[in-house]
């Protein structure tokens, strides 16, 4: 058995104030101002979602208006030039290295983090994520590519990697009645920043464009000082409950079909559990099948429905003239607008059902519902029902959202609360992984069928298929998942975790009422939220036109 101090007290001595101990809440303390700090970090980092918005602007930096191309020039050498515009397939590696090392950063960084408390972890993430960007700058201005991958994707990524985590086993040791809604709302931040970031950093391009620049690196500037402000107050405003704090009038649950473990397992025995590596099956088998389709869907929607989707019926996309991509293109971004719109309703829609009829069942429900839709209802609606292929995808993402929203409850469930951020970190390499494969798999097919000469419209149901398998092997995973046995049990749980007595000598305490301080942070967070689904509507409503 691992020293059951392995990733705890070691660090119980420091005082400092970004030490864990300071972050130990005061008696009344109101738990719900710590989910507005856990959004007011994922809200920024969510961001790296958003990113593609700068792969057009950046692909002409040096001609402006139009791009300088160069035939010959490689990936090697697209790093360094200066007289060359980057291609589109260049920059991308940016969004590839963040959720790479935003993985790494989580699985290494993990125990570290359950050590430092969330203060600490917050405020490297914001040092990092915005130091990144500020980095990513001052490689658009020198036109030095390599600058970007290492401020945005490397440093950037990392950052991604510890904010990401931060929050979830504070916010599931404050809500043990409602894990799954707890992580949903943080979740739904992450899922949500591109929605808020997106249009921003649209805006803030066009405000910043001049004829001797395109407005990319005055924009992260803008953008990393913003998030730099939110992130250090959600950072600071982060607090953990004491000892074996519990709900007023909350027991956990006790019957089987709770499926909910009342014993903690070490970080360093996790993952010799089959359950770990199940759950990390579920995860990589959802993210994969919803990930690489989702980054095509707007080519996708204009190749299978063509003029229909502008009024112009039995008109093929590849005879689209200029104007007619256009207006095809807006459609298109309305489509990814709705689906952002169902990925974030998602997250917290079905973190929440999870808290209801358990973990196991809702992960079952999104997998056999998802490979109905991927195998079934997708391939028959392709090219003929506008509406209801849409709403088929719109619901695919919902559950592909509910997959990342629910998986840290999963984890507490099966291994308890001490160290569930950190494993939840070690969980996060399968969607690394997942973010990897996934597009890949779509994109080798679609290209290889458009090489081979297939119509644009017969290209994708072979694709739907093949994912609703890898929903399948998904369930099939799940359906093996079972407590984790009694072996890997820290032996210092021998009582019940429910039962803790914490340093003021009750087991439970009673939650403040609401501040000021309360309405303030819910607002600092909310109101960007609104705009940005205001934003993302806006675009969405083209398609009831």
């Amino acid at each position: 058995m691992a020293d059951t101090r392995e990733y705890g007290e070691r660090d119980s001595g420091a005082d400092g104030f970004l030490s864990r101990a300071r972050t130990v809440a005061a008696p009344g303390f109101n738990r719900w101002l710590v989910p507005p700090c856990a959004l007011a970090i994922h809200l920024c980092i969510g961001m790296a979602y958003g990113f593609s918005v700068f792969w057009l602007p950046l692909s002409r930096a040096i001609g402006i208006s139009d791009p300088v191309v160069c035939p010959n020039l490689s990936l090697i050498g697209a790093l360094t030039t200066t007289t060359c515009d980057w291609r589109v397939s260049d920059l991308v590696w940016t969004y590839t290295l963040f959720f790479v090392v935003l993985g790494a950063a989580a699985a290494i960084w993990g125990g570290w983090l359950e050590r430092a408390g969330p203060r600490k972890a917050g405020i490297v993430a914001a040092f990092c994520w915005c130091g990144g960007m500020g980095i990513a700058a001052i490689g658009v201005s020198m036109h030095q590519l390599w600058l970007i991958w290492i401020g945005s994707g490397v440093i950037g990524g990392i950052g991604l990697g510890l904010g990401y985590i931060s929050p979830v086993s504070t916010l599931i040791k404050w809500f043990p009645d409602r894990r799954g809604m707890a992580t949903g709302m943080a979740i739904m931040g992450f899922g949500g920043g591109a929605m808020i970031g997106g249009p921003l950093a649209d805006l803030l391009m066009k405000h910043f464009a001049s004829p001797t620049g395109v407005g990319v690196w005055q924009t992260f500037l803008v953008l990393a000082s913003v998030y730099f402000v939110f992130m250090m107050a959600g950072a600071i405003g982060y607090r953990v409950p004491a000892e074996g704090w519990a709900p007023a009038g909350w027991t956990a649950p006790t019957s089987a079909k709770a499926s909910i473990s009342r014993f903690n397992v070490a970080l360093s025995n996790a993952h010799r559990t089959p359950q770990f590596w199940l759950v990390w099956l579920v995860l990589f088998f959802n993210v994969s099948a919803s990930i690489g389709i989702i980054g095509i869907a707007s080519p996708m929607l204009q190749e299978l429905f063509g003029g229909r989707l502008i009024d112009a019926p039995g008109v093929l996309f590849t005879a689209f003239d200029d104007d007619q991509k256009k207006a095809a293109a807006a459609v298109g971004a309305g489509f990814v607008g709705a689906i952002s719109l169902f990925n974030i309703g998602g997250r917290f829609f079905w973190a929440w059902l999870s808290d209801r009829i358990g973990r196991k069942p809702m992960f079952a429900t999104i997998l056999v519902a998802g490979a109905l839709l991927y195998g079934l209802a997708a391939p028959a609606l392709a090219g003929t029902t506008l509406g209801l292929f849409i709403l088929v995808f719109c619901i695919l993402a919902s559950m592909y959202g509910g997959g990342f929203a629910t998986a840290p409850a999963y984890l507490a469930d099966l291994f308890g609360t001490k160290y569930v951020g950190a494993i939840h970190g070690r969980l996060l390499t399968a969607w690394s992984t997942a973010g990897v494969v996934g597009p890949l798999l779509v994109a080798n097919m679609r290209d290889r069928a458009i090489a081979a000469g297939v119509p644009r419209g017969d290209i994708y149901p072979p694709i739907f298929w093949v994912l609703a398998a890898m929903l399948v092997a998904g369930f099939v995973a799940n359906l093996f998942v079972r407590p984790v046995a009694a072996k890997f049990h820290m032996p210092a749980d021998e009582r019940p975790i429910a039962v803790e007595t914490m340093a003021g000598g009750g087991t439970v305490a009673a939650e403040g009422g609401t501040s000021p301080v309360i309405v303030f942070a819910w607002l600092a967070v909310g109101l960007p939220i609104l705009w940005g689904i205001y934003m993302t509507l806006s675009k969405a409503l083209i398609l009831l036109k």
